[in-house]
């Protein structure tokens, strides 16, 4: 068989998944031998290191490295890299490797079998109605999100991942790969800005009609406990991400003195860049923070909203566009506001 050319390091996808599926080369204590591996459909296109990672669960990263780099693995007979690409039908050598037992309170093994309202459902994709309060994986003091919890409910599924993520606390429109051709599609349109991806979001004061473009770059940053926060940064910032949002009004709400409630804007925020908080900085970076957002909000506002009935934050992934991975068809995806938000609004317009 012909040696397989090495390929450059791709850039990194919008969402790069902790696990997939695969199965472990055996137990500690059991006797490693020689494996012969063939890469099916759902392994076509993907990182020889990422399949071993995934085929060796248990085994560190380190090792994995090193026996890619001793030559110990091959492809169809023929040394290979760690980003060299594999296609339907290769042959992967896997030399012996011990791996060890997995803990008991494994986070996907523990995962509740859950299924989410659905929006659309094919051969290669899902695309399902995430609610808030709910992560879309486990991870950082979350023992199971979304995607562990879609695997238990299918377990037939051979391959389910991520395409992209939502904050834990947004509701809305997330996709899911059912093949790994359709992730690494999806992700491009999400990473070559091919999508369109329109939230709605209730923000505090009249926001102004003719503020339609927001281009500020963001940084990222720790808090002392170690928690991830985000900041409005200036375009000379070497750690500064440019940042576009764009915002339309779709109505607004008058000031309600009785409630001590101030005028409220219900806005349609379209993201041209996909950065982590993107939504909820910039808004609070103009004086206008979404209601109910317990990191960037109005933290006194939050709580007279809470005695109102709204006691989540007010961002829901509505629209989603893009080509679907197979037939190229343009797909346009709506979900519509919750019911704890949808109730929210009339009592307070």
């Amino acid at each position: 068989m012909n040696k397989r050319p090495r390929s450059a390091r791709p850039p990194e996808g919008p969402y790069t998944p902790a696990e997939g599926g695969g199965v472990s080369a055996g137990t500690a204590g059991s006797a490693p031998a020689v494996r012969s591996v063939v890469a099916d459909e759902n392994s076509a296109g993907q990182r020889l290191d990422n399949f071993l990672l995934r085929e060796l669960k248990g085994v560190p990263k380190t090792h994995v490295y090193r026996i890619i780099r001793s030559g110990e693995v091959r492809i169809n007979k023929a040394r290979a890299a760690a980003d060299s690409r594999l296609a339907e039908g290769d042959v992967v050598r896997v030399p012996p490797v011990r791996v060890a037992e997995r803990p008991a309170g494994n986070a996907a093994a523990n995962a509740p079998a859950r299924e989410f309202p659905l929006l659309r459902e094919d051969e290669v994709l899902i695309a399902l109605d995430k609610p808030a309060g709910t992560a879309v994986h486990g991870g950082s003091g979350v023992s199971s999100g979304v995607i562990e919890q879609l695997r238990r409910a299918r377990p037939a599924a051979k391959f389910l991942e991520l395409v992209h993520r939502l904050d834990r606390e947004t509701s809305g429109i997330l996709l899911v790969a059912k093949k790994r051709s359709a992730l690494t599609h999806l992700q491009d349109q999400f990473r070559e800005r091919e999508t369109g991806k329109t939230y709605l979001a209730l923000v505090s004061g009249a926001w102004p009609a003719k503020r339609k473009v927001i281009d500020t770059p963001l940084h990222k940053y720790l808090l002392p406990d170690g928690e991830r926060r985000v900041r409005t940064t200036t375009p000379d910032d070497p750690d500064g991400m440019r940042s576009i949002t764009l915002v339309r009004v779709r109505s607004t709400f008058a000031a309600d003195a009785a409630r001590g409630l101030p005028a409220l804007s219900l806005l349609e925020v379209t993201i041209k860049t996909g950065r982590t908080h993107q939504i909820r900085v910039h808004l609070a970076s103009c004086s206008h923070p979404i209601a109910g957002d317990d990191k960037y909000g109005d933290f006194a506002l939050n709580r007279t909203l809470a005695q109102q009935g709204l006691r989540r934050m007010f961002l829901h992934a509505w629209r989603l566009q893009f080509n679907h991975p197979r037939s190229g068809e343009r797909i346009a995806l709506e979900a519509a506001l919750p019911d704890e938000l949808q109730r929210f609004l009339p009592a307070h317009g």
